[in-house]
């Protein structure tokens, strides 16, 4: 499964773009869904459904310890005044990482692969897990939570690491 990046043009259109619901849990979207948990083993924690082409509103979780976690349209529903800060990586811009702040607590809820909802309060990584994937959903990247400064300074050095793995 290929995992789309911010420097190729058309594959960054499809990240920033603003994913629609899911009409249909379906087989089809089971079998996908497994393939993403599958392709990030050993490399990642969450995947995106944009990240891999899609603008449909889904992720998948999956940390050390537990099961994989599938998220279909989720939402939000509540979150902690409590901040926790995470140095976020991205599959979709490799090797770069940056310190976020985000609510340290969440409740979410969102259909699971039966087509049926749950809620769920998450803490820790997982929460920050949780929503660093559902901003995919949204067109964001961790990226966008950082000053502009660090942001450029992460970006310029992201462009010399393909220019060196080119030469």
């Amino acid at each position: 499964m290929d995992i789309y990046t911010i420097d190729i043009e058309n594959e960054l259109a499809v990240l920033r773009k603003k994913s629609g619901l899911v009409t249909n849990i379906d087989q089809e979207l089971v079998d996908f869904t497994n393939q993403m948990v599958r392709s990030i083993e050993g490399i990642g924690i969450g995947l995106a459904a944009p990240q891999v082409g899609r603008n449909e509103r889904f992720f998948v979780c999956h940390l050390d310890q537990m099961d994989p976690l599938i998220f279909i349209n989720p939402e939000i529903i509540g979150t902690s005044e409590e901040l926790s800060s995470y140095e976020e990586g991205c599959l979709s811009i490799p090797g770069m990482y940056g310190d976020v702040k985000r609510p340290a607590v969440i409740q979410i809820q969102a259909w699971n692969q039966k087509g049926r909802p749950f809620k769920m309060e998450a803490d820790g990584l997982l929460a920050t897990c949780i929503q660093h994937e559902l901003d995919h959903l949204k067109g964001l990247l961790f990226i966008d939570y950082l000053s502009e400064r660090k942001r450029d300074k992460l970006l310029k050095r992201y462009r010399k690491t393909l220019e060196l793995e080119e030469s």
